[in-house]
């Protein structure tokens, strides 16, 4: 079990695999996603982020299934769960296993949200209510993006996880962050050569439809024009790891040069299947190993 007085950094290591698929909630799947947790465990990766909407409920599982793992929300939907619940959650949670779930939330977007308004006064009254449930600053990250959400992801959060970005932006975000603040933006890996853009733009495309990923790629130099056709070479290349095993080690590498402290690292396999990517986590891993 892992120690909670152990720092964060420490605690997630340096990279961490992202997923989407894990969040599963078919009981059916329990004992496959249980099994594919504990090998990411060996494996080496430090934490486990669940994508989409993720909760203590998603979380929790995977948890008990594993010794060590951080598992960490990418993202909880604030508008989606209520501050109480998602504070009795993560107690509920750390009661069993101190230290093991990080809850990272998010403001999501305006297109995918009809309640959606001020994200950021709407995240720090969040965070007040968080505070007032004694689910403490050091047990969550956010989400962040532009420059104010980053300098609040420092000061009322262990964090930041930006989504969706690219070393440039990792290393203005470390300027803002400071020293301190855990660091831990998720980096998009095609395990492939030839095909390997035309996966990562179908990846890509839903992005594209939401402001606050173009805002935050205009914000850091690309134009309308790069936005437009499923995104440019030079996007496609800037935000996603493709290649043979030696480029994508080297994209990672730029990551960690810029400032992260851990990368989050998504699998992209173009299947849209639902399937666990078990032998790319374990390429990926062979690359530190």
């Amino acid at each position: 079990m892992s120690d909670a007085t152990v720092p964060l950094k420490q605690r997630v290591g340096r990279y961490g695999a992202w997923s989407i698929e894990l969040r599963s909630e078919d009981p059916a799947r329990r004992g496959e996603l249980n099994e594919a947790a504990a090998e990411l465990e060996e494996l080496g990766y430090g934490a486990i982020w669940l994508g989409n909407n993720s909760t203590a409920d998603h979380a929790a599982p995977l948890i008990g299934a594993t010794r060590r793992v951080v598992v960490g929300t990418s993202v909880l939907n604030i508008w989606q769960q209520e501050a109480a619940a998602t504070a009795a959650g993560f107690a509920e949670v750390e009661s069993a296993y101190p230290g093991r779930y990080l809850v990272g939330l998010g403001v999501s977007h305006g297109p995918l949200v009809k309640e959606y308004s001020r994200p950021y006064a709407a995240m720090t009254r969040y965070l007040d209510e968080l505070d007032q449930a004694g689910l403490a600053a050091d047990s969550r990250v956010l989400a962040a993006l532009g420059p104010k959400m980053l300098k609040l992801s420092g000061e009322r959060a262990a964090g930041a996880i930006p989504y969706l970005v690219t070393p440039e932006h990792t290393a203005r975000a470390r300027e803002i962050l400071g020293e301190g603040p855990l660091l831990a933006p998720e980096l998009k890996v095609v395990l492939e050569t030839d095909p390997a853009r035309a996966l990562a733009r179908d990846a890509l495309a839903m992005y594209l439809t939401l402001p606050n990923y173009t805002d935050n790629f205009l914000r850091h130099g690309f134009t309308e024009a790069d936005l437009a056709g499923g995104g440019s070479d030079r996007l496609i290349d800037a935000v996603f790891a493709w290649g043979d095993e030696d480029r994508v080690r080297d994209r990672i590498d730029t990551f960690h040069q810029a400032g992260g402290d851990h990368v989050a690292l998504q699998v992209v396999t173009g299947t849209h299947s639902g399937r666990l990517p078990r032998e790319e986590w374990r390429r990926v891993a062979a690359l530190w190993g």
